[in-house]
């Protein structure tokens, strides 16, 4: 390590610790490790991970508590998430795969959307998913213990004039939210573009796209009917799970009363939002709001149309798992057998 690098790794430390990152401890021990989110408390994932830290507190007989800063609120990016873990700048954090594409690229190989046609199968793939990331995050010196079953939503397309077919939707812009959409569509004659959530409406509002790919289920919390007025579902949302992260250095420094607690804790909430993953009912519900919204709810893509739209989303998933290496390919390839 050069003096300048080293110089970089202290003042990174001593600002870590004056900002308070390091877990704190008052003098009977009672530990608080603070954990990082980047969801907006608004979000239904905030409130497993609060009901996370009820139940460290709890099992840990008061031990152990845990202080959940949403919305990134300790001033952390995502993209940085694996070093800062790694360097234990922060005890704990809120996990997904896909936004550390820059020092784990093969995480983004993991899981894609078209890899689901039906709900169920999502339940089915979720055991290697876990052990995926378990194992990926291990590399970073990062425990995993648990997390979020994020829910399985629709996914329509959201368009100002009806559309419900691939032939459709070749005369119009799509908005969509990953590279490895915009190389789907691209393989199937039509234009896409990632557009930013907090953009999205402003871009159906101007013009700039004429449909929105977009999770149905939750629309209207971005006020899509304001500014399309037709849906179509395509397929469900493959929807990567959000995990509980430790760092090794606060991990290792942890009674085994209070590990013990982390991990029963995050397995309790793992295994209730997986049983509220998958539910016929909420999407049922969820149409029938839209339409009283004003939107009309066409007829689904065509079974045909799912699949070319599944054929060509695999053919983008296996192209970008080649470009990431051997790791990406092999995560690909595991995870596409069991969709199959």
């Amino acid at each position: 390590m050069t003096g300048l690098l080293k110089k970089t790794a202290i003042s990174a430390l001593i600002t870590a610790s004056s900002l308070g990152f390091i877990s704190s401890a008052t003098a009977d021990e009672t530990r608080t490790l603070k954990f990082h989110s980047g969801l907006a408390q608004s979000r239904p994932e905030a409130a497993h991970i609060e009901h996370f830290a009820e139940l460290v507190k709890e099992k840990s007989g008061g031990s152990l508590n845990v202080d959940v800063y949403h919305a990134g609120s300790l001033g952390l990016k995502e993209a940085d998430m694996l070093r800062i873990l790694q360097a234990g700048l922060v005890d704990a954090a809120l996990m997904y795969g896909e936004y550390y594409k820059r020092d784990a690229p093969a995480l983004a190989s993991v899981y894609a959307q078209g890899a689901i046609t039906q709900s169920s199968q999502h339940l089915e793939v979720l055991p290697t998913l876990r052990n995926i990331y378990q194992d990926a995050y291990a590399k970073w010196d990062i425990k995993t213990v648990g997390g979020v079953v994020a829910p399985v939503f629709d996914v329509g397309l959201h368009c100002k004039e009806p559309v419900n077919s691939l032939e459709g939707l070749k005369d119009k812009k799509v908005r969509v939210w990953s590279g490895h959409l915009v190389d789907t569509f691209k393989n199937l004659d039509i234009s896409a573009q990632v557009i930013p959530q907090n953009d999205m409406y402003l871009a159906l509002q101007t013009g700039v796209v004429d449909c929105a790919y977009y999770l149905s289920t939750v629309a209207k919390t971005v006020s899509l009917q304001e500014v399309t007025k037709y849906e179509a579902y395509l397929h469900p949302w493959a929807a990567s799970p959000w995990m509980f992260g430790i760092s090794n250095k606060t991990w290792s420094s942890l009674t085994e009363q209070q590990q013990a607690a982390l991990t029963e804790a995050g397995n309790q909430v793992w295994n209730e939002t997986e049983k509220l993953a998958v539910d016929d009912e909420r999407e049922t519900k969820a149409r029938q709001e839209r339409t009283e919204l004003g939107i009309t709810v066409l007829p689904a893509f065509s079974a045909e149309d799912v699949k070319t739209f599944v054929e060509a989303s695999g053919k983008a998933w296996h192209e970008m798992a080649e470009q990431s290496g051997e790791e990406g390919l092999g995560y690909y390839k595991t995870v596409s057998s069991l969709t199959k």
